[in-house]
């Protein structure tokens, strides 16, 4: 049985946006909301989802999130409205 991965993005209480990947985005929001998330947590509080992208496997979720991270940050806020976002209107 394959697992089913997922890349997301947290807008913060500082209006940056934090990437990352998991099985279960509402249990690892709630991980960095109570601190036990990843370090960039430190300092900023993680508002909501507001990027989530779906049927990956482990080794392309990971690609996927190192591409995102590489992006500037205005082409990241592109792609919070693009179709690749599953949680856009649309």
């Amino acid at each position: 049985m394959e697992i089913h991965w997922q890349v997301y993005m947290i807008r913060c209480s500082d209006d940056s946006l934090y990437t990352g990947i998991t099985t279960d985005v509402k249990r690892r929001f709630t991980q960095h909301a109570s601190g036990k998330g990843a370090k960039y947590f430190r300092g900023r509080c993680p508002q909501r989802i507001v990027y989530l992208e779906d049927g990956h496997n482990r080794s392309s979720a990971s690609c996927r999130e190192l591409e995102i991270k590489k992006m500037a940050a205005v082409d990241k806020r592109r792609l919070l409205g693009s179709t690749t976002n599953q949680l856009a209107a649309g």
